[in-house]
């Protein structure tokens, strides 16, 4: 029998064994010695590029990092706590709610003794009593401030501010005394106040809290118009603590204008005469009318001359020009069996006189004695 390993007619003519086969991929001792392999790490591999994988923090890191993350939401929370704290703990008292009550208004008539003198505009306020008054707003200048008990200098000064700028658009601004422009005036006004403003403003109606010459000056265009710019002033402001959310202020000013009739007529004596309107104004601002830059008026008290004793002026002043007299009547009578608001009959003499000199008022007052409707 032939062996395993070989067929029986022999090996092949031009076979070999299995590891003839690949005899050609086979090196020798000397050539494996001689080939020398070395792997590239990662890095080298890469390059210049930066590491693929960061390596971990270790255990202190992590810790330091969660506490930070800690302390800070803490913080936070601190914070959020105190803001509500100071919300709940206003260091201002709560303000009360507190509405606006409506005006109360007496205007009293100023009438001449005799002829209304007339002139030049210049000659008659240069010479006349207001010689020694201030022009335009300059006459309306604020106290020396001090913080009150429950407010600050510069809330008193704000006030103060607010009155002065309502007695400025109400007594001095053109197109509010002859133009019939009341926007100046009721946008500084409570808004309780805007509704009875109103209604003195269009159409005006007798009674105390209807008439329009408590919330500001006003000449009929057709009838009167300034006969110069120049609008003279003297008085004084001062204000008070009237609660613990509650400024009063109270403004006495008098005004001196020059004016000349509308229509020049032949009857006229040189044109120009002098008006004088002496205004008593009581006001109060809480804190939310000092913020909001506006005010409520309690009472006006308001003196005006030369008009005789039985002019309305409700709607508007009538002043007497140069070379005209009071009328003989008297002020208009009170009917006590009428129903209605009350109407005040109250009339003053106006005297002129030369200014003293020092003296905060050179302008005679009414002789009838003060009265509210």
């Amino acid at each position: 029998m032939t062996g395993r390993g070989e067929p029986p007619e022999g090996p092949p003519e031009n076979a070999s064994g299995g590891e003839d086969e690949y005899r050609s991929l086979v090196f020798d001792e000397s050539f494996v010695r001689a080939a020398r392999l070395q792997e590239f790490s990662a890095q080298e591999r890469m390059g210049e590029h930066a590491r693929a994988v960061r390596s971990l923090p270790g255990r202190g890191t992590r810790r330091h990092r969660s506490r930070a993350g800690i302390t800070l939401v803490v913080l936070i929370v601190l914070a959020f706590a105190t803001a509500v704290y100071i919300g709940f703990r206003n260091p201002y008292p709560t303000p009360v709610g507190r509405r606006a009550e409506p005006l109360q208004t007496t205007v009293v008539p100023l009438a001449p003794r005799g002829a209304v003198p007339g002139g030049t505009a210049a000659s008659l306020l240069a010479e006349g009593p207001a010689t020694g008054h201030r022009t335009g707003a300059s006459g309306i200048n604020l106290p020396s401030v001090r913080r009150t008990k429950n407010f600050s200098d510069s809330q008193v000064t704000m006030a103060l501010t607010t009155v002065k700028d309502y007695l400025v658009n109400s007594s001095l601004d053109p197109d509010v005394l002859t133009g019939g422009v009341v926007r100046p005036v009721g946008r500084l006004l409570d808004p309780d106040q805007t509704a009875q403003f109103d209604r003195s403003v269009d159409p005006p109606a007798d009674g105390g809290e209807q008439s329009v010459t408590g919330w500001l000056v006003r000449f009929d265009p057709a009838e009167v118009e300034l006969a110069a710019p120049d609008i003279r002033v003297q008085g004084t402001l001062a204000y008070t603590e009237a609660g613990a959310d509650t400024l009063e202020v109270v403004s006495d000013h008098t005004f001196t204008y020059a004016l000349r009739p509308a229509v020049p007529g032949p009857h006229r004596a040189d044109g120009a005469s002098l008006f004088t309107v002496r205004r008593v104004l009581h006001f109060l601002l809480d804190r939310e009318d000092i913020r909001l830059h506006r005010l409520e008026i309690r009472t006006a008290y308001v003196q005006a001359g030369p008009q005789s004793c039985s002019a309305g002026a409700t709607g508007a002043l009538r002043p007497l020009l140069a070379g005209e007299r009071a009328d003989t009547r008297g002020p208009a009578g009170t009917d006590p069996y009428a129903t209605g608001v009350p109407t005040a009959a109250l009339c003053g003499t106006l005297a002129v006189s030369s200014p003293i000199p020092g003296s905060p008022r050179a302008q005679g007052a009414a002789k009838s004695p003060r009265s509210r409707p």
